[in-house]
């Protein structure tokens, strides 16, 4: 088990919740679950595919693992590692936990004379699941059983991957509702440098997964987080990416000066929202594509 007494505490004083007994799998409270409850605004994916961010459950399986150390990434890269050697929960458990966890944060809103109380009602029993809060989803060695569970329990599911596992993706047999997969960079170069791969070959490994999406027949979406001074740049070559796999959607989102990330990029790395549209406007008309959507609060562009 990778993670220690220490680090456990660090999340929880974060806000994070751990579920099971291993530690590996935890619930935390989106921001915009919290401003829906008291109807001051909703998640981006609430907008842009009818997700109800009030009843939306972000967890991840997998906390302590991932193959990459994001430069933006506003979690604690130091915490990860790359390989699964130690015992793990069933899905059952880390859902049942996860649920109850977020039952357990959301308990204080029954006092709060701002709440819409039918929303905060109706969150008490989550059905939809963004897996990915923190690590990588597919490093948990049952995760197509989590995503059946959820899909047993009624729940949509968002999962979020680095693509640095294209086989396990391959012969992925339980789709979830919407695959996510996260390209941040239009080349190897750029790539190496703002994901910090911890393992071998990691950009023909997401080219490889790159390569699969269109063989799901769930709803798939390339998501870029733009990085100002970093990957901005080479729109052919993101274009090329696109018409190559395919994808349903393409967001191309702002990265945003938070949590540890501030340890390793600067204020003005994080894109002005007109920053956010002159980039997508030139990745749309280079791959014959629009924009479909936006949110601002979130810095966010919906390609499609």
């Amino acid at each position: 088990m990778l993670l220690s007494d220490k680090d456990i505490q660090n999340l929880e004083k974060k806000g994070y919740r751990f579920a099971g007994n291993e530690r590996h799998a935890a619930a935390k409270v989106c921001h915009w679950t919290r401003k829906s409850l008291v109807d001051e605004g909703v998640c981006y994916k609430e907008k842009f595919y009818g997700i109800q961010s009030h009843r939306c459950l972000q967890m991840s399986p997998s906390i302590p693992f991932c193959h990459q150390k994001c430069l933006f990434c506003w979690r604690d890269v130091l915490i990860t590692g790359t390989t699964w050697n130690e015992d793990f929960d069933e899905p059952k458990k880390i859902i049942d936990d996860c649920i109850d966890a977020q039952r357990n944060l959301l308990c204080g809103y029954f006092g709060n004379s701002k709440v819409n109380m039918k929303k905060l009602k109706d969150a008490q029993e989550p059905n939809n699941a963004a897996i990915s809060l923190a690590g990588e989803p597919m490093l948990y060695p049952k995760i197509e059983g989590l995503i059946e569970e959820f899909k047993r329990r009624d729940f949509t599911t968002f999962l979020v991957t680095n693509g640095m596992t294209p086989s396990k993706l391959k012969n992925m047999e339980t789709e979830p509702t919407q695959l996510y997969l996260s390209v941040d960079a239009p080349n190897k170069d750029v790539y190496k440098k703002l994901c910090d791969p911890q393992v071998d070959k990691g950009w023909e490994r997401l080219n490889k997964s790159l390569d699969l999406l269109s063989s799901f027949k769930c709803r798939t979406v390339i998501r870029t987080t733009c990085v100002k001074g970093y990957n901005m740049l080479k729109p052919e070559e993101y274009a090329d990416i696109i018409e190559r796999s395919n994808p349903d959607f393409v967001e191309i989102k702002a990265y945003m000066y938070v949590g540890s990330s501030r340890e390793r990029l600067k204020l003005e790395n994080m894109p002005f929202s007109s920053d956010i549209h002159e980039f997508a406007e030139s990745v749309a008309k280079l791959c014959g594509r629009e924009i479909v959507n936006e949110s601002r609060e979130s810095r966010v562009l919906l390609l499609s």
